[in-house]
């Protein structure tokens, strides 16, 4: 073999993989069903159309495996309509018909490299059979080789596409597991050296001071407290593939953020409760996520004259809003910054939505729970 034609048979299955069996396919399925019996209802002038109705509709249920058996089904669809095809001495005139199509479309988007080969000679091989019962017009033949490139192509863009992009949130995800390491090494590894040093402070004086002794044991027992619950915050980072959080701004950072002169839209920030009561993971991912929502307001928020930041610190945990007052889109597809902002709230058991708010505008709401970050 050639080396492209190699590299296309020694080609994986789509990666990521095809999903469940969708609720939407059954469905599809009685559509393929019944629009086969309406159009030989119908068209009363194509042959055989009785025999063509109830050959559609044994082959639909085929609809049901085609992502996870996609050249399977191609198969047993294609050879059932070429030996109907030649039976009857002529093609299949019934519109319905058309959903090979999405057998062939699924192929190319979810089969392997031999799966996708093996699928192109099934169609070629069906499509002269059926040339030769019958010869066909030049138009009919550029026609259906037009349909089956387009299709198989769509089917391959559709794949690659969504490779592509599943690559790009893995070297996202890697670039933040590196910021991880930085903040580790900035927070976590400072109280254990601070531990380290009132052991051995303990250690020298242990002999001649009892008292020093029991003052550098509390020390220790602060710094091991602190320690010990910023890193149950990253934990969660490192469990979990999503980016990570940076220790370093917190809560009062988050004021840094008002711009109140000639800035259009104006950001005004409101900081209430008792800041000191926050891990530092924990304030970081708050800032982290009013900092990508005020960024998104002043990108995205069309004649927003105003963004109001509002943090809430109690008893129960953090509550942030971020409203604004321009003219957002009723909907929104969830890019790098709202699966950002959801996953570090996730990763700290709270939760982030993102909408339209009731008096217009926009609204981002994060509520995160002392026990996301204490447990």
């Amino acid at each position: 073999m050639t080396s492209p034609v190699r590299a296309l048979w020694d080609a994986p299955a789509a990666v990521p993989g095809p999903p469940r069996r969708l609720w939407r396919d059954w469905p599809l399925v009685v559509a393929v069903a019944l629009l086969a019996v309406l159009e030989a209802s119908v068209r009363t002038d194509v042959p055989w159309r009785w025999l063509w109705a109830v050959v559609l509709i044994a082959l639909a249920p085929t609809l049901l495996w085609r992502r996870s058996r996609p050249l399977t089904m191609l198969a047993i669809a294609f050879a059932v309509g070429t030996a109907v095809g030649l039976a009857t001495a002529g093609d299949p005139q019934l519109y319905t018909t058309a959903y090979f199509l999405i057998l062939l479309y699924a192929v190319f988007r979810w089969g392997s490299g031999r799966a996708m080969l093996a699928g192109g000679a099934l169609v070629v091989i069906g499509m002269l059979l059926t040339f030769l019962a019958t010869p066909p017009e030049p138009a009919d033949i550029i026609g259906g080789v037009a349909v089956a490139v387009t299709t198989s192509t769509l089917g391959l863009a559709v794949r690659w596409r969504r490779r592509a992009r599943t690559r790009e949130l893995e070297q996202v995800r890697l670039l933040e597991r590196e910021q991880l390491a930085r903040d580790l090494h900035d927070t976590v590894a400072h109280h254990v050296s601070a531990i380290a040093i009132q052991a051995q402070a303990g250690s020298a004086v242990a002999a001649t001071d009892p008292g020093a002794t029991v003052q550098v044991l509390h020390a220790i027992e602060a710094e091991a407290t602190r320690t010990l619950r910023e890193m149950r915050a990253m934990v969660g980072v490192l469990r979990a593939p999503a980016d990570a959080l940076a220790p370093t701004p917190g809560l009062a950072e988050i004021r840094s953020l008002a711009q109140t002169d000639a800035a259009v839209p104006a950001v005004v920030v409101r900081v209430d409760g008792d800041l000191d009561t926050v891990p530092p993971a924990v304030a970081a991912a708050v800032f982290r996520i009013a900092q990508e929502a005020v960024t998104n307001a002043r990108r995205h928020a069309r004649g927003a004259t105003r963004v109001e930041v509002g943090v809430d610190v109690d008893a129960g945990g953090v509550k942030l809003e971020v409203r604004d007052d321009g003219e957002g889109a009723a909907s929104v597809s969830p890019g790098y910054g709202l699966t950002g902002m959801r996953e570090r709230a996730a990763l700290l058991g709270g939760a982030c939505e993102a909408g339209p708010a009731p008096g217009g505008g926009w609204i981002v709401a994060a509520t995160l729970p002392r026990a996301g970050w204490t447990a």
